[in-house]
């Protein structure tokens, strides 16, 4: 399978472009000369599909015109998050977050592949989390929502084996980004979490779709505890208690913020928090 280097004249859909890695990003993809088209809830400079992922209507309004467009190169970028106890989120949240996070970039990549099928070459970059490989206590929808895109991102890579297709997934870990309220904050305050700059993350995501490399997990030592954590769950599990417990003390001592979403998506999409 050959990787053109080249980003000059290709035709790219990115979602979550209005956000924390989805901006530098998009501005990466333009000034190399990439004709970028933005998706997301709000409006944009440039050309842009103004979709709200959120909802089922708005995915499927996203992926007509995905498909439509027929990109070279799909950028799934688009998340949500919500921070605190399971039974403290609304309903309509999670389901917002599932589908914001995993079936609006399932159905899209469904919406793209027959035209990258056609030319015999495509790209699909899917930008999950190292939570979706370390699952975190209090982001159990987040982190299950991004294990699943990552578990989608290997069946589809071997589906398309052979087509000239290349999937990519990357998992970046905390990112210097608003997608982070602030209890997040709190939490990476008391638990020495570290946050990557987005600029960088973003140039990682680029080389990671120019190389095609299938899993690239950004930051040491989170790449080594995905592995650890699919061997040894339980030595994982017992390494984070103390966090956990740290951040359940969050929420013993303010009870109101947990029960609302840290970045409910308001106009624009937000990405990523790790």
């Amino acid at each position: 399978m050959s990787h053109d280097h080249s980003l000059e004249g290709r035709t790219i859909l990115v979602t979550g472009g209005a956000g924390g890695i989805g901006s530098p990003l998009v501005s990466l993809l333009r000034n190399r000369g990439a004709l970028v088209t933005t998706l997301g809830r709000g409006a944009m400079p440039g050309r842009h599909i103004r979709a709200d992922l959120s909802t089922e209507a708005g995915i499927m309004e996203a992926a007509e015109q995905a498909r439509q467009l027929a990109p070279q190169m799909l950028f799934n970028i688009a998340g949500r998050q919500y921070f605190g106890p399971l039974e403290g989120q609304r309903q309509t949240d999670l389901l917002g977050d599932y589908l914001v996070n995993l079936v609006a970039p399932v159905t899209l990549t469904q919406a793209v592949l027959p035209a990258m099928k056609q030319r015999g070459r495509g790209h699909i970059i899917n930008v999950g989390s190292v939570f979706g490989a370390i699952n975190f206590a209090h982001f159990a929808g987040y982190s299950s929502a991004k294990a699943g895109l990552k578990g989608f991102s290997q069946a589809l890579r071997r589906e398309v084996r052979g087509t000239g297709i290349t999937v990519c997934h990357i998992a970046p870990r905390a990112v210097r980004t608003g997608f982070n309220g602030p209890l997040v904050q709190r939490f990476a305050a008391l638990t020495g979490m570290a946050q990557d700059d987005p600029v960088y993350v973003a140039h990682r995501v680029i080389a990671a779709m120019q190389t095609g490399k299938a899993e690239t997990v950004i930051g040491w030592p989170e790449a080594f505890f995905t592995r650890l954590n699919a061997l040894f769950p339980g030595l994982v599990g017992r390494a984070l208690a103390a966090n956990d417990a740290k951040a359940a003390s969050l929420f013993t001592q303010a009870a109101p913020p947990a029960a609302t979403p840290t970045t409910i998506m308001p106009i624009r999409e937000e990405t990523h928090a790790r």
